[in-house]
């Protein structure tokens, strides 16, 4: 006997352990070693993390297409992994000693400190791991792959030597984005963009002559950084800029440092913004760093690594320059404390015009919490250029496409203008980069230090002392070359052959450039294939309102949270249904909750069944069914499987969603169940009738089990599993079943019988709700013309329609009677004669009222979404609430309008 009620976390965990007894996921399983391949690599989630909402949503999609496509008989890998996640694990680290009281990183030395860092990683290193197992995630486990693995760290070595040899990595001297807390360049994406409000300064530079000495004549510049005007090298003004004509070509005398800088004509200068004229600091600003090198201005760089001001011992500062007193005491103030003296004595001096309020933009490490500065170092650097050129023809060749498509868009305006990726981090968790020195400063790349050491005694004929640079490479390098590190490469192993190109990459819209274009790039360049042929990017999932989820907005949803409370299986569900390609996902528990309901709904059902005798039948037929309603059932299963495999297809999995549970719950729980009732339960019921539709009933959960098992595989593997008891023979695991194909038991006749019974009753039921006809009346009902089909129809199902529309009678008349409300059903007539009953006209004066009140609530927002200001400072979160109020009030409208449309006649 079934348990009264679904216990997701008995089921979860006992289901977890079938499936890891049976290895049911690996690859290369001995029956499908002629099978075709299917491969995805996960997105290697962060070695410090824990799930969240994005992964649940990331991974539940791909458990959707690894498990479809078992199903289907395909030989899949579904590649798992972490990530090492250099700055993040090493702050994390970090903490942990400061917390406990141990020395630091700098204290315990490198090799201490990585030893602790390992020691951490398999400690609690794999909390994620264990999360998206909880999830129900099917990877193949025994191929779990780190970033940091011995092979996988090999091929990152290799990659490097092998580009450094072909002249696309090398040493450059640029702007970074600078973390001054951890000390390292940071990639874009760990770079946070918050609103702050600061000021802007208006300084004024006196011109001089070709002397120096001043002509009286001033340029007012303005700036929201006081603090590094210390390192301006020019000021710009825009070349049509008629007011700073005739000063182009001169010269000012910089305030506190004395240093005569250039003015320059600039196209970056912005006339309409500020005073027309900017002040050009090529060692702290991006821009200023590009306009620099196009006027040939040098960049002098007046911080040092941890943001505090840097004169002393520094050349390029005091070159052509001669500070004052004033200037020369900043130095070793922190930046912040700098700004502050630096407007104190611009003001003395008379040189302070003006103080705004302005609110901005102000660059933040997303881990350390700390502003970040633009800052000139010596990085080591790839020059992704033609590789980019290589990943952009892939995808317009058509040898990897996305999915939605749109999103090739924002993958060709960001190759068509990329920029060397810097690739060095100066810390020391990651892959050390592969370069040594020598005393004069000489530079060998090579995988180990027994080559490095060969190639510099054959550069100098003798052995010589070298020295390894000590930063790391950028995570995101490493990442790169995920799909064939983890399959062997560069080795050519049989997985690699096998498995590679992957057929589907899922992952989040936010780092098609930091992942998906690197990934392509690399592939092409060192497999000489594109990694995958798909990439799928989903949207982002948000709480409730719509708002983005931070800490700090106190809205995070946690995923194991909703596990807890409602099991995998609804929560899976849940993002499914609601994945619509390009539409960010609204996730409260409440939405869970109605999935939870709906894994209850169909317990419910498989315990109904049992109850009524409808067990599994080693000898069932389907295609020798013969009752209607069974054949009837079987044609909307099949219906349902084959909407089920196209929306998994093409990517749509909201609709592949939406067809499993219209069939699950409203056709078979709330029809099929229901219309079976009087042939389960009645009296003096034929007993092959009984036999059969008992039969159908058991089949159709199992083919029910098979339909949701790529979204819900606890739940249904429990119900295959108890479901399959009633045979003789045992049966293996739902997850290696086959793919149900129930095309060939579809019945035309009697779709078109039982559809128009369930069509009738659902108009019936809506009309007497549209016309506030009391829920206990009954109500008779006239078929119109009817032909022969329908009248047989009539005689063969009236006690049914009786029944569950609440008639008091069933008759056939030539015409619609008067004060009647007419009913088409797939072209014949009913109607509801309502007169005494319901005042209709009072009826149809509610439904215009109610009319009225609706496309009045779609003109006010349409005047909302039609305000381009509204649009502009509106939060993403209200205009899409706009949105979906209009599409609600619409669809009030829709049905109101077909209301009336009923009652028009009547």
């Amino acid at each position: 006997m079934m348990d009264k009620t679904f216990d997701p976390t008995a089921v979860e965990a006992r289901v977890s352990v079938a499936w890891e007894e049976a290895q049911a996921f690996r690859a290369g399983r001995p029956e499908r070693a002629g099978a075709e391949p299917f491969s995805i690599v996960i997105p290697p989630p962060n070695v410090t993390g824990s799930l969240h909402m994005g992964h649940a949503l990331n991974n539940t999609i791909q458990d959707i297409l690894v498990r479809f496509e078992r199903m289907r008989g395909k030989d899949v890998l579904w590649q798992p992994g972490t990530d090492h996640a250099g700055i993040a694990t090493q702050m994390v680290v970090e903490r942990k000693l400061m917390e406990t009281q141990q020395p630091g990183r700098r204290e315990l030395g490198r090799e201490e400190f990585l030893r602790r860092v390992w020691a951490w990683k398999e400690e609690s290193g794999g909390t994620i791991i264990g999360q998206l197992k909880r999830l129900g995630a099917s990877c193949d486990w025994s191929r779990e792959r780190f970033t940091m693995d011995e092979g996988l760290s090999r091929a990152v070595l290799k990659t490097f030597v092998d580009l450094h040899a072909q002249g696309l990595i090398y040493r450059d001297k640029r702007l970074v984005n600078w973390d001054p807390k951890f000390q390292t360049a940071i990639s874009d994406l760990e770079v946070q963009q918050i609103e702050v409000k600061g000021h802007l300064w208006h300084f004024d530079y006196p011109v001089v002559d070709a002397a120096g000495t001043p002509t009286g004549a001033i340029i007012t510049v303005a700036t929201t950084r006081p603090e590094t005007m210390l390192g301006d090298t020019a000021v710009a003004v825009h070349p049509e800029d008629e007011r700073y004509t005739a000063l182009v070509g001169q010269r000012v005398r910089l305030p506190l440092v004395n240093r005569l800088i250039p003015i320059v004509a600039d196209a970056y200068s912005d006339p309409e913004k500020g005073t027309g004229a900017v002040k050009i600091t090529p060692a702290h600003d991006f821009n200023d760093f590009e306009v620099g090198r196009r006027n040939g201005c040098r960049p002098i760089n007046v911080l040092d690594a941890e943001a505090r001001i840097q004169i002393a011992g520094n050349a390029a500062f005091l070159e052509g320059a001669a500070p004052e007193d004033a200037a020369l005491a900043l130095d070793g103030l922190d930046r912040f404390e700098a700004r502050k003296r630096v407007v104190a004595l611009m003001e003395e001096q008379g040189l302070l015009r003006a103080i705004e309020p302005n609110t901005h933009a102000v660059p933040h490490g997303d881990r350390s919490g700390v502003v970040i500065e633009p800052y000139l170092t010596d990085q080591w650097y790839v020059n992704v250029k033609p590789l980019a050129e290589r990943a952009l023809r892939a995808v317009r060749d058509g040898q990897t496409k996305f999915v939605p498509e749109n999103y090739e868009k924002t993958f060709f305006q960001w190759l068509e203008n990329i920029e060397p990726w810097c690739v060095s981090r100066q810390l020391w968790w990651g892959h050390q980069i592969p370069v040594w020195y020598d005393p004069e400063g000489g530079i060998f790349v090579a995988e180990s230090e027994e080559d490095a050491l060969a190639q510099a005694k054959a550069r100098h004929g003798a052995e010589v002392a070298l020295t390894r640079d000590p930063d790391v490479l950028d995570t995101w390098f490493s990442s790169a070359l995920w799909p064939f590190s983890t399959l062997g490469w560069p080795d050519k192993t049989p997985e690699l052959a096998r498995f590679y190109p992957t057929n589907t990459l899922v992952t989040g819209k936010d780092i098609i450039f930091f992942w998906v274009a690197r990934m392509m790039m690399m592939g092409l360049h060192l497999t000489d294939q594109a990694p995958f042929e798909t990439v799928y990017l989903h949207t982002l999932v948000r709480d409730e309102k719509g708002a983005k989820m931070s800490k700090s907005k106190g809205n995070v949803v946690d995923p194991v949270d909703l596990i807890d409370r409602f099991g995998a299986d609804a929560l899976r569900f849940t993002l499914a249904a609601l994945a619509a390609p390009g539409r960010d996902i609204k996730l409260g528990p409440q939405r869970v909750e109605s999935y939870r309901n709906f894994a209850t709904k169909l317990w419910n059902a498989a315990r109904f069944a049992e109850m009524n005798g409808c067990e599994l039948k080693a000898d069932f037929r389907p295609e020798a069914v013969r009752e209607t309603l069974n054949r009837w059932a079987l044609t909307e299963a099949a219906k349902a499987v084959a909407e089920v495999a196209q929306g998994i297809t093409v990517y749509r999995f909201n609709d592949a969603a939406a067809a499993a549970y219209r069939f699950v719950w409203n056709v078979f729980c709330d029809w099929y169940l229901e219309l079976a009732k009087p042939v389960l339960q009645g009296e003096g019921v034929d007993p092959a009738a009984l036999a059969e539709t008992q039969a159908t009933i058991a089949f159709l959960i199992d083919q029910i089990a098979k339909l949701l098992h790529p979204f819900m595989p606890f739940l249904t593997e429990e119900l295959w599993a108890i479901k399959g008891q009633a045979l003789s023979t045992p049966r293996g695991l739902l997850t290696l079943e086959s793919w149900p194909d129930l095309s060939a038991y579809a019945d035309a006749q009697a779709e078109a019988e039982i559809g128009w019974l369930v069509d009738l009753i659902s108009e019936v039921r809506s009309a007497r709700s549209e016309t506030n006809v009391p829920a206990g009346a009954q109500v008779p009902l006239v078929l119109v013309a009817a032909d022969e089909t329908v009248r047989a129809r009539v005689g063969r199902w009236s006690e049914t329609l009786t029944r569950l529309a609440r008639l008091s009678e069933i008759g056939f008349v030539e015409a619609a009677p008067k004060n009647s409300v007419q009913l088409l059903v797939r072209g014949s007539v009913a109607a509801l004669p309502l007169e005494g009953i319901v005042d209709l006209a009072a009826e149809v004066a509610r439904l215009k009222k109610e009319a009225g009140k609706a496309k009045a609530e779609i003109g006010k927002i349409d005047g909302k979404l039609g305000n381009a200001d509204f649009l502009a400072r509106a939060p993403e979160e209200v205009v899409d609430e706009q949105r979906e109020r209009r599409d609600g009030e619409a669809a009030r409208l829709a049905k109101i309008e077909e209301a009336l449309a009923r009652l028009s006649d009547a």
